[in-house]
């Protein structure tokens, strides 16, 4: 039996080895970083104290209900704290026992302090655990960065398969007024409205939004005019079928090739952009676990040599990972390209 397109796509991209490891390298460090909370988190994941059960990831508990001597909730990166609760129980932490704003008052070493057993890869200028942030920085870049081609990938279709299809004075008409918008300089409008709203995460992903998908109309409306005049596209128009349908069911479809082979490349060129607006304080607030903020502070801070090491090597190995699933996406779904 014949296999289906996208089945032999499929085998082509598995053939293509260092695509597919890195498409399950890239996949395993994502999963986990989704469940960052777990992984990296100042409160304890399970605490039996005294016969009772307590879930400090969902409740705020005081001190004194573990023999402390303060109303006050908890603070579990105490010393004090974690040797009451094992004096009459036990407790489960997790694996990196701070989160991304935790503070460490009680490391030895002044901040920025080296790596160590209580900090894997040291700490930050303010006391930051740079594993925990590590990880959740790489959450956020990865999610923007899908999210943004997501936006950008639905704005492009839409606009690229608008022109190539009606084509004439539309096409004219739209491409005039997206050499215009794109000629915008867009550096100086985030540097504005970053001095007008307060920096966040939404509005920067509106903003780069604005302007990020009008590369990817070019190849949907290049493809949209190649093929609108074929045989089966004006056959659908003589029975009368809806220009709606007919880019949807049979336009689409043909021209989705160069979009999927690009998107990779685009989820690595956002993760870029999040991180190079972070590092020159354009981007998220400055709480906020960010790769670029690490390297900002690797910048300022020569001698911590653990904080630029680390952040260049989980920024360079994620965008490498994408490269390289991108490449072989676009060999995959090169039709010349044959199984032997």
């Amino acid at each position: 039996m014949t296999a289906s397109p996208w089945r032999r796509v499929w085998q082509r991209f598995r053939r293509h080895r260092r695509g597919y490891l890195s498409l399950w390298i890239f996949s395993i460090l994502f999963a986990l970083s989704l469940f960052a909370g777990l992984l990296a988190n100042n409160r304890p994941l399970l605490i039996h104290y005294d016969g009772q059960w307590f879930f400090p990831l969902w409740n705020n508990y005081t001190e004194i209900q573990f023999g402390g001597d303060f109303y006050t909730d908890a603070d579990y990166t105490d010393p004090y704290v974690i040797d009451k609760i094992r004096a009459r129980g036990w407790l489960i932490r997790a694996p990196i026992p701070f989160s991304y704003d935790t503070i460490d008052y009680y490391n030895a070493a002044p901040n920025p302090a080296p790596p160590n057993a209580r900090h894997w890869l040291g700490t930050d200028d303010r006391g930051r655990d740079v594993a925990a942030r590590l990880l959740y920085g790489f959450r956020l870049s990865v999610l923007f960065g899908l999210a943004l081609t997501a936006i950008g990938l639905v704005i492009g279709i839409f606009m690229g398969a608008l022109q190539g299809f009606f084509g004439g004075r539309v096409d004219l008409i739209t491409q005039r007024l997206i050499e215009i918008w794109g000629s915008m300089p867009e550096l100086y409008l985030l540097i504005i409205f970053a001095s007008i709203f307060e920096p966040s995460i939404g509005l920067l992903l509106i903003l780069l939004s604005l302007f990020g998908w009008i590369g990817l109309s070019d190849y949907v409306r290049a493809e949209f005019l190649k093929s609108r005049q074929l045989d089966y596209v004006r056959a659908a128009r003589a029975m009368g079928v809806s220009h709606a349908r007919i880019m949807w069911r049979h336009l689409l479809p043909n021209a989705l090739t160069p979009v999927v082979t690009f998107l990779p490349f685009r989820v690595s060129g956002a993760i870029l952009a999040l991180t190079s607006l972070d590092f020159l304080g354009l981007g998220v607030p400055p709480s906020t676990p960010s790769l670029g903020e690490l390297l900002a502070q690797g910048k300022n801070n020569l001698d911590a040599w653990w904080l630029s090491l680390s952040t260049f090597t989980v920024l360079v190995g994620t965008l490498l990972l994408l490269i390289f699933i991108g490449e072989a996406l676009r060999d995959a779904l090169d039709a010349r390209k044959s199984l032997s």
